[in-house]
């Protein structure tokens, strides 16, 4: 596969454009919270552990929205899974613990921000605002028509993105006050979360039939390309572009349930490890506990 997406080109490829985006977000990061981060109100610096998982994250984005790996979301489903997973579930978890508590505060703080935030962060509304923005964009019109046009598709982008960051939030909250769920409501809220991702998986998993227009129709895939692919290059290879199953032995349907199935797996093993995490720490805690002592009888 790797030698038949050469003919898309290194722009194509490699995202040029995407990289500089996220080697500004590096460089802001290093000053705001470094150097200059008195001239912000910044307090202490980031721990070295929270610059890793700052930068680890900044790398995963590149690689599932810069890398070629994005050139092969408009080709497999089984990659937009993938990058969905990574995009959602992942990418936000490393930048809540990466970024200073400090830097938050001012964020979740902002007065346009504030009022919004402290809403969509109940955890009811956290869960169906996630789950329900997720499983709408996989339905086939809205999903065929987020690979229509480079704004509907970034918008779209953007709009999960922030809602991955308001559901993961009760549970990984970095602002020591706003950490308020109990441990035990926090693993209902995880199972809450698995239970409600699942109706769209199992719809693409079990689909008999080719679910979207953007990998089983020339016009729509080709649309769905150009969202990545400059337009001089894809103009000058569409007459050789016959379909996805030019990079891929699988057919479309098998495509389908293989990118629902990994979407699945990828988000169970997420939240197993979110979800052994907080016991841990539950356990750890619990276990650290004193019994008074009892009063002595005279």
């Amino acid at each position: 596969m790797w030698l038949e997406l050469q003919i898309f080109g290194f722009r194509a490829l490699w995202s040029p454009f995407y990289f500089v985006f996220i080697l500004a977000l590096a460089v802001l990061y290093y000053f705001i919270t470094g150097p200059y981060r008195s001239k912000f109100g910044g307090e202490e610096k980031p721990t070295a552990n929270q610059q890793v998982l700052f930068y680890v994250s900044l790398l995963l984005l590149y690689l599932v929205k810069g890398s070629p790996i994005d050139l092969l979301t408009h080709i497999t489903l089984t990659a937009h899974m993938i990058q969905m997973a990574i995009y959602l579930l992942v990418v936000p978890i490393l930048m809540l613990k990466g970024i200073p508590e400090w830097v938050w505060r001012k964020v979740v703080n902002a007065p346009v921000i504030k009022p919004v935030f402290k809403l969509l962060t109940k955890p009811l509304i956290a869960l169906l605002l996630f789950n329900t923005l997720f499983s709408l964009y996989h339905i086939p019109v809205v999903f065929d028509f987020a690979k229509s046009s480079i704004v509907a598709h970034t918008s779209i982008s953007i709009i999960l993105f922030i809602a991955s960051f308001i559901v993961w939030f009760p549970l990984i909250a970095p602002i020591k006050e706003l950490d308020k769920i109990q441990p035990l409501l926090k693993i209902g809220y995880i199972f809450a979360n698995s239970v409600l991702i699942t109706p769209a998986c199992v719809l693409i998993i079990f689909a008999s039939e080719p679910m979207y227009a953007a990998y089983s129709q020339d016009g729509s895939w080709i649309q769905a390309l150009s969202l990545c692919v400059p337009g001089d290059v894809l103009q000058g290879l569409t007459s050789a572009l016959s379909g996805p199953e030019m990079f891929t032995s699988m057919d479309t349907v098998e495509d389908q349930q293989l990118g629902g199935i990994i979407m699945k797996i990828m988000q169970e093993i997420t939240y197993g490890v979110v979800l052994a995490s907080i016991f841990f720490r539950w356990f750890s805690e619990e276990s650290l506990k004193i019994d008074p002592a009892p009063e002595s009888v005279e």
